[in-house]
């Protein structure tokens, strides 16, 4: 996840060859494949920062500034994607990683163990990159989020990119 630059690329010519290879097409039959977010799921992630910690019993909460509006899939599918906590170094915690949004749904996920997080820690949510952008909204009157395409993402970046 952290470097995909420099990862082999999956073999898809010789995947596809095989189906070819193998099923009986009638004579001038094309064959089409749509990858989805096999391709590009992996491509992008959601980089949100911690606005506030809350205790509800002995459930820990981080409420990021990026909410179910910007990424549905955890609210919608049940999806699960991988949680970082890029500024976090101490004892590990788990936590429920919510939005802001005042929707029970806006969770993105739940006992999440992680580095000890703080008010302004970065939180990446990784696997973002299908579906995230095309199906964010802006309910609840909440912005979309700032995307961001790069290939060296640290010199790249602003110093302070809004969600």
């Amino acid at each position: 996840y952290l470097n995909p630059v420099g990862n082999p690329v999956p073999d898809y010519k010789n995947y596809f060859r095989a189906f070819l290879d193998n099923l009986n097409r009638l004579p001038g039959q094309d064959l089409y494949f749509e990858p989805g977010r096999a391709v590009v799921g992996q491509c992008g992630s959601l980089i949100s920062s911690v606005l506030f910690l809350k205790n509800s019993g002995s459930v820990k909460y981080a409420i990021l500034d990026a909410g179910m509006n910007n990424f549905i899939r955890p609210a919608l599918y049940n999806a699960h994607h991988k949680i970082q906590n890029l500024t976090g170094i101490d004892k590990m915690h788990k936590y429920h990683i919510a939005g802001p949004v005042c929707e029970s749904s806006d969770i993105f996920s739940k006992n999440v163990l992680l580095p000890e997080i703080k008010r302004g820690d970065l939180i990446v949510i990784r696997s973002a990159g299908a579906y995230g952008e095309v199906m964010a909204s802006g309910y609840n009157l909440r912005e979309p989020a700032h995307s961001v395409y790069s290939h060296d993402f640290a010199r790249e970046i602003p110093k302070k990119v809004m969600l």
